[in-house]
Parts: structure tokens; C-alpha cells; sequence
């Protein structure tokens, strides 16, 4: 593991040029296994909206990764497009975006989170972190359908 610099998450643009990698990386990570009609992942430009926080993890200034939320009806809200370079992962930081995505809900006043992942190998880790930090699988939510490319996970706040 290498030496990691002074790491910070905030609300930024999903816009921002320098988020061309990160987004890249996220829509090839989503395509590599995934069957078109069971990836749901939001547009970029649809990331930029009045109903969604988007988070934006940087280290030493660099964006290393990132992740939003998409307030639902009610007082519930989702997880969105989180992702961490690959180069960068086993390093704790998807766990802090997490948290921080965590935070951001219950600032908001959201009292449940739900989130959207792959079922298929790849997508592993991410449901042993969301496992980890209290998500326990659920049916689909607001907007989903059953699919079996997916696996829809939720927790109180």
C-alpha cells in the first residue's frame, strides 16, 4: 500500500473536466459485465441536479473518487454512481466515501438509504462494504424492478 496524502470529500459539480476519469472508468466498470438493461447508472448530466449531492473525494487534490445521493420520496434516499479508481481501492477510501455518503443522508434528514449493486462476481466487495456498514438486502425500491442482475440493499438511519 502506498502512502496516501491528505484526502478530502465534498460536494462538487458531477461536471467538473476533472472528473473525466473517474466517470470513464465508472461507465467501463458498470459495462464490463453487466447486460445493457440492467445498468442503472445516472447520465452525468443527470448527477447535476437539485434532487442529488454529489460528492467528489479528493487526495492531495486529485480526484480519486466519488459518489452521490439521490433523494427519494418521503424521507428516504439513494446511493448513486459510487466508485473508487481501481488503482486506489484496498485502501479504505471507498469506506469513507460511504461514510460520508452516510452522513450526507442523515444531515438531510433522511432516515433510510437504499442503493442499487451488481449481483455478479465483480461487484463482491462493494456488497461486503455496504454489508459491513449496516445495508442489508432488500426488494427493488422506488423505480426498480426485480432484476437478476441486481441486488437492492437498505438500512435505517
Amino acid at each position: 500500500m502506498r502512502d496516501r496524502g491528505p484526502v478530502t470529500i465534498a460536494a462538487e459539480s458531477p461536471l467538473s473536466p476533472d472528473l473525466d476519469l473517474l466517470f470513464a472508468r465508472h461507465v467501463q466498470a458498470m459495462h464490463a459485465d453487466t447486460p445493457p438493461e440492467s445498468i442503472h447508472m445516472l447520465p452525468r448530466g443527470e448527477l447535476a441536479s437539485p434532487s442529488i449531492t454529489f460528492l467528489v473525494m479528493r487526495e492531495t487534490g486529485e480526484p480519486v473518487g466519488m459518489g452521490a445521493l439521490k433523494r427519494l420520496s418521503g424521507s428516504g434516499g439513494e446511493i448513486k454512481s459510487m466508485h473508487v479508481l481501481a488503482e486506489r481501492r484496498g485502501q479504505g477510501l471507498s469506506r469513507l466515501m460511504l461514510q460520508a455518503l452516510v452522513a450526507e443522508a442523515r444531515a438531510g434528514g433522511l432516515t433510510r438509504l437504499s442503493l442499487e449493486t451488481g449481483a455478479q462476481d465483480s461487484f463482491r466487495a462493494a456488497r461486503a462494504l455496504y454489508a459491513g456498514a449496516g445495508f442489508a438486502e432488500c426488494g427493488p425500491f422506488e423505480g426498480y424492478g426485480a432484476d437478476p442482475n441486481s441486488v437492492f440493499m437498505s438500512r435505517s438511519l
